[in-house]
């Protein structure tokens, strides 16, 4: 949870699949708005999961997204494409940039250790490529992520997804349903 507003909080890695799942529904789903934040889940020791294709297709059909196309490396290395989430979110393009991304490499089968991948993804969320190519290399950018994944550690996140909300902390594929059950319904949604 955003300490300084009582917001719920999505933490999230862009190479995870089912942080892709949560990402496309939590806009509509989730009785209040979520602050986005990128998290490396290596920094929390978490990695992502052997690829279970069958319940990931099942979960996307079920919520009507675009079909599954898992990237051809497996795990991905989502490293340059959280740096570029974490840019993102200084600029006020999280939200657009994350789902770009996460359609690249799970609508798209694209790699996200690909810098191609990651400037798609940038210039769906209108940002500009010499902007982020740059602020991937920067060491502030490369602090920013790490200390917001010692923020997730310290809110009790360790796995992904994750939404904190209340003083609850829901991870799994199925944690915004965790976490839309323990929000009060018919709340107005904060910006």
């Amino acid at each position: 949870m955003s300490a300084a507003t009582g917001q719920p909080t999505f933490y999230y890695d862009l190479g995870d699949p089912w942080s892709y799942v949560v990402a496309e529904r939590i806009l509509s789903q989730l009785p209040e708005l979520a602050e986005w934040q990128p998290v490396h889940g290596v920094q929390l020791g978490w990695t992502v999961p052997e690829l279970d294709a069958v319940a990931l297709s099942a979960a996307v059909a079920q919520h009507a997204l675009q079909p599954l196309r898992t990237p051809g490396r497996w795990p991905p290395d989502s490293r340059l494409a959280m740096l570029a989430a974490t840019f993102a979110k200084s600029g006020g393009r999280t939200v657009g940039f994350s789902l770009a991304a996460f359609r690249q490499a799970f609508a798209g089968g694209r790699d996200l250790g690909d810098e191609a991948t990651v400037l798609i993804a940038a210039a769906a969320a209108e940002m500009h490529p010499r902007s982020v190519l740059a602020a991937m290399g920067m060491r502030s950018v490369a602090a920013s992520l790490r200390r917001a994944g010692e923020r997730a550690l310290e809110a009790g996140v360790r796995s992904l997804p994750a939404i904190a909300a209340g003083n609850e902390v829901f991870t799994g594929p199925d944690a915004l349903e965790r976490a839309t059950a323990a929000l009060p319904a018919g709340a107005p949604r904060r910006r």
